[in-house]
């Protein structure tokens, strides 16, 4: 079974009110000597006026995962990754000749 570490690699927000737009994210699965990863994005709309809004310079990355595993799927996302990393510990198909 594999290790999956979720990261924010990238954030967009809006000059005006330091709302975030955007957080570019990345799940990194790794299972004995092979890995691999998932890049996507999720969008949201900020609203400075709510009493859960978060300026820009006061985020951490566990308010950022948050939003973002209420929008993408944490659990599909690591299924698919575990589906790739099972592929790469036994193929099941393969290529060559036999001469």
């Amino acid at each position: 079974m594999a290790t999956f570490t979720w990261n924010i690699d990238q954030l967009e927000r809006n000059t005006s009110d330091n709302g975030v737009v955007v957080a570019h994210w990345r799940c990194t699965g790794v299972d004995g000597d092979n890995s691999t990863d998932a890049y996507g994005t999720a969008s949201f709309t900020p609203d400075p006026s709510a009493d859960d809004f978060i300026a820009f310079e006061s985020l951490t990355q566990a308010d950022v995962l948050g939003w973002v595993h209420a929008e993408v799927s944490q659990e599909d996302t690591e299924a698919a990754i575990q589906a790739a990393l099972n592929e790469m510990a036994t193929p099941s198909t393969a290529e060559g000749v036999p001469w």
